[in-house]
């Protein structure tokens, strides 16, 4: 039954982002851009988390919401550090918040049929691994603009997706845009491993939770290394939290 329910999960997925990713990608030529994200792009990934819930069976919770929103009424750049354990996350922060979001992403995924397309798209941060400092400048550049304009800029600091109980090596690469474009970065604790499993094809019923935390400041003379340890500490500890299963160990 389970493995029914994921299949037809991914069918619904896969019949409608062709028609609503060509027509996205029109649109972008046509229309304004918040129009495109918003009555196009959201509307699929909302789709999605629907079939996702009501179909693979999998409920979502979120609290600390409000201090995405303090951030950014207060008139900070925002970046939004998450733990990463699968491709729900993805999918569900776009779904959710009312400001545009981009993701920073590996423009391979711009060569992706339909959904790829769609990504590039809708204004992201690609990010051209092979370019090196160049690629840095550019991801700087364009994180500062996105962000000017409004939008809260995603990355995953482990860059891949872990295991659920398991952390990676967290890579300091948000903690250097927050540095170089005087944001702050806002945590985020995901414990979706248990109802998505990294690079797995089902869905395991139950609830995944989100945990948001308050922005994280810079501090005077504070390194990026220093400033990704204080968002790694946050997130772990908040995951022992909200997932205490998977950590007994």
């Amino acid at each position: 039954m389970r493995a029914l329910r994921s299949v037809l999960v991914f069918l619904i997925m896969a019949t409608t982002v062709v028609p609503l990713a060509s027509i996205l990608v029109v649109s972008s030529f046509l229309m304004p851009y918040r129009v495109t994200y918003f009555w196009i792009g959201r509307p699929w990934l909302q789709l999605a988390i629907f079939a996702v819930r009501w179909v693979g069976g999998v409920r979502t919770r979120v609290t600390g919401y409000e201090n995405l929103t303090q951030a950014a009424d207060a008139g900070h750049r925002v970046i939004i550090c998450s733990k990463h354990q699968s491709t729900l996350e993805t999918f569900f922060f776009p779904s959710v918040m009312n400001h545009p979001v981009a993701y920073v992403y590996k423009k391979e995924l711009n060569l992706v049929p339909f959904f790829g397309w769609a990504i590039g798209r809708l204004h992201m941060v690609p990010i051209d691994r092979s370019a090196k400092g160049d690629a840095w400048r550019r991801v700087a550049s364009i994180g500062a603009r996105l962000m000017d304009e409004g939008k809260w800029i995603i990355m995953f600091p482990e860059a891949t997706r872990s295991a659920r109980g398991q952390q990676r090596l967290y890579k300091s690469g948000a903690a250097r845009l927050a540095l170089e474009t005087n944001a702050v970065i806002v945590p985020i604790a995901a414990a979706t491993g248990r109802c998505w499993p990294a690079k797995s094809w089902t869905f395991i019923p139950g609830r995944a939770d989100f945990s948001i935390g308050p922005a994280i400041v810079p501090k005077s003379g504070e390194d990026a290394i220093a400033l990704m340890s204080r968002v790694e500490k946050w997130i772990e500890d908040e995951m022992r939290v909200i997932d205490a299963d998977a950590y007994i160990d």
